[in-house]
């Protein structure tokens, strides 16, 4: 299989069946701490970098093959390497997706692109959209997330608290906290703040446990991920 990973049961989202819109890791974030690794080339154009043709026949033949778990599957997560919305078949797969499988569609991305109207319109047809957020602060951004040139901060928020108001499914927002970079807790009241305006349906705290692009990216302690859970409010909840 070229474009399916899983399925994958887990505590958020139960059986799910990834979808990787990109042969190889295709991103305009170099993340510290990214499981796939070091992303070689940055890029920053969104195109057809897989026919949505070629996801779906493989879809396809997955279920023909698979019957058990296509007929338990929760989701179809779209995901996989990279950043999904670099894709311009999203909508399209979305769609299809949905079709094929009788399933939920959750759509995981690093939010850079969602400034973009057209982006956020692209993913309305999700059921689920799990965007992330590890910093408000432009230097703790850069220095975590390491994104290509052109790619601005506020515009990330902004896009956000859009979605927000344009999307009907529910929005998970996703922050990977890493020790001694994003974890101090004057940041995480600024974060709180933004995070108010975005109002996601839920907060899901992250911290590095495989490995990463990068050494030395460090978890954050239990203890005080509980804090910054408080702090965060009833919402939040460490994954």
């Amino acid at each position: 299989m070229k474009y399916i990973y899983g399925p994958i049961k887990s505590r958020r989202l139960g059986l799910s069946l990834g979808l990787s819109l990109s042969l190889d890791k295709k991103c305009n974030l170099d993340c510290i701490y990214c499981q796939w690794g070091r992303t070689a080339v940055t890029v920053s154009e969104r195109k057809e970098y897989v026919r949505a043709d070629e996801i779906i026949l493989e879809l396809k033949d997955w279920l023909k093959n698979n019957p058990q778990e296509a007929k338990d599957l929760r989701f179809v997560t779209l995901s996989g390497l990279g950043e999904p919305t670099l894709n311009t078949c999203i909508a399209e797969l979305i769609r299809r997706a949905r079709e094929a499988t009788g399933a939920n569609i959750a759509v995981i991305t690093n939010s850079t692109l969602l400034g973009d109207p057209l982006v956020r319109k692209s993913i309305l047809g999700a059921d689920l959209i799990v965007p992330s957020l590890d910093s408000v602060d432009p230097e703790i951004f850069k220095q975590i997330d390491r994104p290509c040139a052109g790619i601005k901060l506020d515009e990330i928020i902004n896009g956000l608290v859009a979605l927000r108001k344009e999307f009907r499914g529910k929005i998970w927002l996703e922050i990977m906290l890493i020790s001694g970079l994003n974890d101090d807790i004057r940041h995480i009241e600024e974060l709180n703040k933004v995070i108010q305006c975005i109002n996601p349906d839920k907060i899901q705290l992250n911290s590095p446990v495989r490995s990463t692009a990068e050494k030395n990216v460090l978890p954050v302690d239990k203890a005080k991920l509980e804090k910054i859970r408080q702090i965060l409010g009833d919402k939040a909840e460490v994954i």
